[in-house]
């Protein structure tokens, strides 16, 4: 199925700005979290994650 680049791009927004809120908190409790909230899958979220970083150290 293909999405949509906005809601693609709403995710990663949603992703990238709970994990910077929730620093002080294990990695994989934060993951586990997101997991549950947006019903994607762990490894989905890393990628999420990857690519989101990768993209501030570009700007």
């Amino acid at each position: 199925m293909k999405r949509s680049r906005t809601l693609l791009d709403k995710r990663r927004d949603y992703v990238i700005n709970y994990l910077n809120c929730n620093q002080a908190k294990q990695m994989k409790v934060v993951v586990s979290e997101l997991s549950d909230t947006l019903f994607l899958t762990e490894r989905t979220i890393y990628t999420i994650i990857n690519e989101g970083l990768s993209t501030e150290a570009r700007a």
